[in-house]
């Protein structure tokens, strides 16, 4: 029998989870599930067989059905995902995991109680560019960490903000810039250089209209480890830039757009340098969503869901987990708490930052 995937909210991110999970061995998109039914009926009909439901109850109770995605606009990523593990489905989340840490946590203890596996989309670790550095980093090659630095300037229209009435509000984007664009980029930040201490950001909306949250925003951050560092997010950059990472030590520094390595260089070289920089060095050719987020590539997706079905099989651990995905998301609170107090913020945050909701 195959793995058996449902989708929960059958929006523009739903079809890149459906083309992932096409191109999965031993799995398939069994049923769809959306509240307003019409997008369900227009997701189903790109998947033959496929069952629609409009009743979540019943749809949980689909036969075959082993793995709930959740795609749903972010601040209702909880109330199904708690559904679903309650039914004994496994869940996986499209980033964030939540917009709180309380919601957040209610996820990860409903996946916990009922000893179901727990995924959050954060698909950029993935990269074979991301994975060689961080694997240089762990082996010691950057020396003493001192900086890291993520930039995410990207460009949306008045009209991506216009076409749907969640986008850009505080109660279901449960941010701007940093929350829906930029997570990725920060996911990967801390990944890379190690846990956050404190942060101290400003954000602020500049460049669009009939918006709650920000388009930009500058973030300064101090690693636990001292390293120093800075989150840049925006979606007021015209026309749009491919995503960079940069991260540099006592004896190394690399940098990478996108999925290419820009800078590999090391005080001590290895055979494997070279192989490295024709390896990650050719350009893809898609903008990774920087002007148009229908733009991205679905093939971080089928490597993330291909280690979910693995930590089932093996119950092992998912790569990210709900507490990795959490991570993420109190970085991006404790930034705006910081924006809307003017002070540093440290971190872990004892508890949900007071912002407009």
């Amino acid at each position: 029998m195959p793995i058996g995937f449902g989708l929960v909210g059958c929006g523009m991110i739903a079809s890149f989870h459906v083309r992932a999970i096409e191109d999965l061995r031993g799995a398939k998109v069994v049923a769809l599930f959306d509240s307003f039914p019409a997008s369900a009926e227009r997701l189903a009909k790109s998947i033959p067989g496929v069952a629609v439901y409009s009743d979540y109850g019943e749809f949980l109770k689909h036969p075959g059905l082993d793995i709930v995605n959740v795609c749903t606009p972010s601040g209702a990523h909880m109330e199904v995902a708690v559904k679903a593990a309650n039914a004994k489905k496994h869940v996986v989340v499209e980033k964030p995991l939540e917009i709180t840490l309380k919601r957040c946590d209610k996820i990860i203890e409903a996946c916990k109680k009922n000893k179901v596996k727990l995924a959050t989309i954060l698909p950029s670790r993935f990269s074979g560019a991301n994975m060689a550095l961080k694997k240089a980093i762990d082996s010691g090659r950057f020396g003493k960490l001192t900086l890291g630095d993520t930039y995410v300037k990207w460009w949306r229209s008045q009209e991506y903000y216009d076409s749907g009435g969640w986008r850009g509000t505080w109660a279901l984007d449960g941010g701007g810039a940093y929350m829906n664009q930029a997570i990725h980029n920060v996911d990967l930040l801390y990944w890379l250089m190690g846990d956050v201490a404190e942060v101290s950001g400003i954000t602020d909306r500049l460049a669009h209209e009939r918006i709650e949250v920000e388009d930009t925003g500058v973030a300064t951050v101090r690693f636990k480890n001292g390293a120093l560092g800075v989150l840049e997010a925006t979606t007021s950059a015209y026309p749009g830039l491919l995503k960079k990472t940069e991260i540099h030590g006592t004896t190394g520094t690399a940098i990478v757009e996108q999925d290419d390595i820009l800078l590999w260089d090391f005080a001590k070289s290895t055979k494997k340098d070279d192989t490295i920089r024709e390896t990650y060095a050719k350009k893809a050719g898609n903008t990774g969503g920087a002007s148009d987020p229908s733009a991205i590539s679905y093939a971080g997706h089928l490597a993330q869901l291909k280690d979910f079905i693995k930590a089932i099989k093996t119950n092992g651990t998912p790569v990210i987990d709900g507490r990795e995905g959490r991570k993420s998301v109190e970085i991006i609170l404790a930034i705006y708490k910081s924006s809307h107090t003017g002070r540093r913020v440290q971190l872990p945050l004892k508890s949900d930052p007071r912002l407009p909701r």
